[in-house]
């Protein structure tokens, strides 16, 4: 019998193992750019525990291990920033990253019911090159909203969607 991926909100426990997965995840990316020094590649494990502190995160699992992880926090704007949408390269085209950004969504919308204040928008980015992250944010309604260049070779897409 097969396992099935199962998407739960991350805690401080994950963190080791989501920032394995997220070094992997980004080789693909460094790769692409010709840049090794890009921040999911540098990021210290206190970083990543500190982000879930300060913010929200899920994780898609397939039995015990970590396939699949995003990060998002409010900001006092209204904006929900998500981002290091990772999924393990054996795992990718079957969904889990709409699954998760679909997840993420619903948490910030579900949790303006109580006393927070109520997204407006969420917003993220990626590279210009990184065809598959947008052809994925297009299909969930993400739309650009403004492009900056980092560098000769890196220019990134930062995309927007008005919450529900």
């Amino acid at each position: 019998m097969g396992l099935s991926v199962t998407i739960s909100a991350a805690d401080a426990a994950d963190a080791e193992h989501i920032l394995k997965l997220q070094y992997l995840c980004y080789q693909s990316e460094a790769e692409l750019y010709g840049d090794w020094s890009i921040e999911p590649l540098t990021q210290s494990l206190d970083d990543l525990r500190a982000e879930l502190a300060e913010g929200y995160g899920l994780v898609a699992r397939l039995g015990d291990e970590v396939v699949a992880s995003v990060r998002a926090r409010l900001d006092e704007d209204g904006t929900v920033r998500i981002a290091k949408l990772i999924v393990h390269p054996r795992m990718r085209r079957h969904g889990l990253g709409g699954r998760l950004l679909d997840g993420i969504e619903r948490h910030f919308a579900e949790a303006a019911v109580q006393p927070a204040p109520s997204p407006k928008r969420f917003q993220l980015f990626t590279g210009h090159r990184s065809e598959g992250n947008l052809r994925l944010y297009r299909s969930k309604g993400y739309a650009q909203v403004a492009t900056r260049e980092l560098g000769p070779r890196l220019t990134l897409v930062t995309l927007e969607k008005v919450a529900a």
